[in-house]
């Protein structure tokens, strides 16, 4: 049975790299958001057990988005991806909940490192 995953970021042209920085062998089933507050409905409804989430977005960013899925207790795995990799953002994010951060733009190798690190490939 494929994995839903939820890739979340404003540019229409980073979530298409992040797709196809996935790796092949991973059985998902991909949605997109295009920004915080479609992210958060398709974890509802049941489209991101795996999410990929940017920080920097309009109407709802990453940090606003993993207060909301602490707040009503949303199950699922999240991952940052972002080009701010300032320790204090690194740390809030985790203090959040996000299970691991990764530098944009995301590299195939780097990507598939952390989804095995966690037993998800």
């Amino acid at each position: 049975m494929s994995t839903p995953l939820l890739i979340c970021d404003d540019s229409n042209m980073a979530r298409k790299q992040v797709a196809r920085a996935l790796p092949d062998a991973w059985d998902v089933e991909i949605s997109f958001a295009a920004n915080g507050a479609e992210a958060l409905q398709a974890i509802r409804d049941g489209l991101g057990e795996v999410v990929l989430l940017d920080l920097t977005m309009p109407e709802m960013d990453g940090f606003e988005v993993l207060e909301a899925i602490a707040t009503e207790r949303l199950k699922c795995l999240v991952i940052v991806i972002s080009g701010d990799i300032q320790p204090a953002a690194r740390e809030r994010v985790t203090a959040l909940g996000a299970i691991d951060f990764i530098k944009k733009p995301v590299s195939a190798a780097a990507l598939e490192q952390t989804l095995t690190t966690y037993g998800l490939v």
